[in-house]
């Protein structure tokens, strides 16, 4: 006996951009919290309409930095003051200036792997397999379509009471999704 697939959510199809905007802020107005919007090109304002707040990321490339730029003071200070000194001419033990060029470079190099791993860890990536690449449908998102697609896993999802609301935004096509 085969297994009914799962349920991966509902994709509301829309042909304009305004439509695919105004949808996205009833959606957000409904209070919805996993859904999303697929769009051929970048549509300005769609990041308001959806209610995306500002990236995190920011934040972990500027600890990433923050460590790449302590920690080669701490490493520079700790070779050259403490597990090897060697006095020569009265110079000082340590000077952050002779530090700083490699200090610079690792907040560099670890402010950039925070950016990436950063990223990555955010969007949950590598993800391997995604349910709406085996959609016939959804490959016109990169030629002339626009598409909501909102989340079973939503707490406020209903298949009836969604579908509803996705028609009365004027969606061309609503079908359900499976995993």
């Amino acid at each position: 006996m085969a297994a009914t697939p799962k349920s991966y959510g509902l994709i509301a199809e829309f042909l304009t951009p305004a439509d695919a905007m105004h949808a996205a802020e009833k959606v957000r107005d409904a209070g919805f919290r996993k859904w999303d919007v697929f769009t051929p090109f970048p549509v300005h304002g769609m990041d308001q309409a959806m209610g995306i707040k500002n990236s995190k990321v920011g934040y972990i490339a500027f600890a990433g930095g923050v460590t790449g730029y302590t920690s080669g003071m701490l490493m520079i200070w700790w070779m050259n003051a403490v597990d090897y000194p060697i006095m020569i001419g009265g110079k000082p033990m340590f000077s952050p200036f002779g530090a700083f060029p490699p200090c610079y470079e690792l907040t560099i190099l670890l402010g950039a792997f925070g950016s990436l791993f950063g990223m990555l860890f955010l969007n949950r990536l590598p993800r391997l397999h995604h349910p709406l690449l085996k959609h016939r449908r959804f490959a016109l998102a990169s030629h002339d379509r626009f598409f909501i697609v909102i989340e079973t896993a939503d707490p406020k999802y209903s298949e009836t009471e969604t579908r509803k609301l996705l028609e009365s935004m004027g969606s061309k096509n609503i079908e359900v999704v499976e995993e």
